[in-house]
């Protein structure tokens, strides 16, 4: 067998771009007395709160995300903490979107901060560009319309995955192309964890069948992975990834919605602990409308300071031991779907009467979630339309004049206290 005989042949057409260190990057930006200097992201101005990322000047003296504050400023005495501002990270996140749509209508962005353009179907004049000049270019506007401390990392290869490993390769700043003829040689240069969706769990998975390096999984066998290792169809997907066929190329449904929060005082009272409860279904309620969701179910949780003494309990409303701490839940499925931030929060109450005391955290989500426009809906008739001219109201005015401008009165002044985190991971809500 040719060594690239089983490669993915074609000339590289996927790219990946990732802002390096992008919300300690934008706060650079916008603040040129912090550039050049360590700087961490923080999404509460406190000293143990931990941080949720930082820049290269930071992370060169050691600092880690999950690291808290405090802990941190210990090994880079010069650390500046800032707390975050999503509005900042949102403005960025739409600037890059328009600079990498001018290249492709196949654009997709995995997250806040990381971006592909499938150049598949792009016209046959980019394509004769060349995507190192096409990825050139882009870093270069990045800087030219956003501002001169924007840095990111461009990957080319033949599929998503590989061009997000290409992507990560010479951090910060760096471009790289993986194809067919250095693939061998990239893995070479790799661990396992270093491939994206290979954590520790899996990397014990591949070890346990003798795969301790890249090298050894590019070259191990599709019925081995899909029997041995991965015991499901994802082993065959992963010979198939590692060898720059496209296997990503897919949209997935919304499942689920829900937010959480720290709360910001200890033993706090039981009804402040619900306006900040109350905050939170709104936000989850506006979370499925945004993407034309109704629900069926509400799960509602916490987890609390852990008491000596006590034993674990599982099952519905029950206790479960979470990192040192005890979580509690409870969920309910109910008879018709609903959608608006009032029935949420009936539901969330309701079933919160039972939650223990010295909360440290609640959270509620939304589940069993189907399309608004489903035509069984009809069945439940004038009272599902009701809920939905009012909610579609409400929506349309805090989408116009700001996003808490009609809300519960019940919720006056949680918006200070529950602040919006960084929109990490999905970007279906930006």
């Amino acid at each position: 067998m040719g060594v690239n005989e089983h490669y993915n042949p074609e000339i590289p057409l996927v790219m990946h771009i990732d802002l390096n260190s992008c919300f300690a990057t934008v706060e650079q930006q916008a603040r040129p007395m912090l550039r050049g200097r360590p700087v961490a992201i923080v999404n509460r101005r406190t000293e143990h709160t931990m941080i949720v990322t930082a820049s290269y000047e930071a992370k060169a003296q050691g600092v880690t995300l999950g690291m808290k504050l405090k802990d941190a400023k210990k090994i880079c005495p010069g650390l500046v903490g800032i707390e975050s501002d999503p509005a900042k990270y949102r403005f960025v996140y739409h600037k890059m979107m328009d600079i990498m749509s001018d290249y492709s209508a196949h654009v997709r962005m995995k997250s806040i901060d990381e971006g592909v353009i499938d150049f598949h179907e792009a016209t046959d004049t980019m394509k004769r560009r060349g995507l190192i000049d096409i990825g050139f270019e882009i870093k270069q506007r990045l800087r030219d319309e956003i501002g001169c401390a924007m840095r990111c990392n461009v990957g080319i290869a033949t599929n998503r995955f590989l061009a997000k490993t290409a992507a990560s390769l010479h951090k910060p700043d760096g471009l790289d192309v993986i194809d067919c003829k250095n693939l061998r040689q990239t893995y070479g240069t790799l661990a396992l964890t270093d491939l994206t969706g290979i954590a520790h769990r899996n990397e014990e998975r591949l070890n346990a069948v003798g795969i301790m390096t890249p090298l050894h999984f590019l070259d191990a066998d599709a019925q081995m992975l899909k029997s041995m290792v991965f015991k499901s169809i994802n082993g065959y997907q992963w010979h198939q990834r590692l060898r720059g066929w496209e296997v990503d190329n897919v949209d997935y449904d919304l499942k689920t919605a829900g937010r959480q929060f720290v709360l910001d005082g200890y033993n706090m009272p039981y009804d402040q602990i619900l306006k900040r409860l109350h905050h939170l279904c709104e936000a989850t309620g506006k979370k499925i409308r945004s993407q034309g969701k109704i629900a069926r179910g509400v799960l509602v949780w916490a987890t609390t300071h852990k008491e000596p003494g006590t034993q674990k309990q599982t099952g519905r409303g029950g206790w479960e031991e979470q990192r040192g701490s005890r979580y509690w839940h409870a969920r309910h499925m109910a008879t018709m779907p609903f959608f608006s931030d009032q029935a949420i929060y009936a539901q969330a109450k309701h079933m919160f009467a039972n939650a223990p005391p010295l909360i440290r955290t609640i959270g509620v989500s939304v589940y069993e979630l189907s399309d608004d426009n489903d035509p069984q809906l009809s069945l439940f008739g004038d009272e599902l339309a009701r809920e939905r001219h009012i909610t579609s109201a409400v929506d349309e005015i805090n989408d116009r004049y700001g996003k808490h401008v009609i809300h519960s009165a019940d919720t006056l002044g949680t918006g200070h206290n529950v602040k919006e985190k960084i929109p990490f991971g999905s970007t279906r809500y930006l």
